[in-house]
């Protein structure tokens, strides 16, 4: 009786390895299925999800408004300074013109004048000088050229003069005046440069 109970034992132990061993095959063994299946959400999970949901919603809505309200300020801003700046330009130059309107009215009054040449020379002679006045006041100056050395920087040669009486390289004459606004050079003089040739030949 013994005998056959130990023959049962091992006959279902056999069948439950046999058994086990087909669920792996097919991947299946009832531990791993076990392992798989997710718990079940409660509701009150749920709930918690479903708020911190509307929650980062609303934090992007919040961002994307204030990134449409920040480009829309940046734009503003580049208009207004561009406005601005047109606005100091229209300033600038109304500025500058408004000094040389006197100097157009002259030259149509000398232009309507009947006196001799003499007396035009004279006329036109102190419109140049009032030009000029405006140009100081405007912190204009013309570039130094006759004496001075010859400097690329400032002066444009428009050819040479060979002269003694002047060191070599140096500006022998001035064909058209230059001009500088402080530091700044608006065009060079356009000159003719000495040409020594007692100073080459020593």
């Amino acid at each position: 009786m013994a005998e056959k109970e130990a023959e049962m034992s091992a006959l279902e132990g056999t069948e439950s390895a046999s058994l086990d061993r087909a669920a792996a095959e097919a991947g299946e063994s009832p531990a791993a299925e076990a392992r798989t299946m997710d718990p079940p959400v409660s509701r009150a999970e749920l709930d918690q999800l479903q708020a911190e949901y509307e929650q980062l919603k609303k934090e992007r809505d919040g961002l994307i408004d204030r990134l449409a309200r920040l480009q829309a300020d940046f734009e503003n801003a580049r208009k207004r300074v561009e406005k601005e700046k047109a606005d100091f330009r229209d300033y600038a130059t109304g500025s500058v013109v408004e000094q040389f309107l006197p100097v157009l009215d002259n030259f149509e009054l000398a232009l309507k004048s009947t006196g001799t040449t003499e007396q035009l020379k004279a006329g036109v002679e102190l419109i140049v000088k009032q030009m000029e006045e405006i140009l100081r006041g405007l912190q204009v100056q013309p570039v130094k050229t006759v004496g001075e050395e010859f400097d690329p920087r400032h002066h444009e040669a428009m050819g040479s003069v060979e002269r003694e009486d002047l060191p070599d390289q140096h500006v022998a004459e001035e064909v058209r005046r230059g001009y500088r606004l402080r530091e700044k050079l608006l065009r060079p003089a356009l000159v003719r440069v000495v040409s020594n040739p007692k100073q080459k030949s020593e």
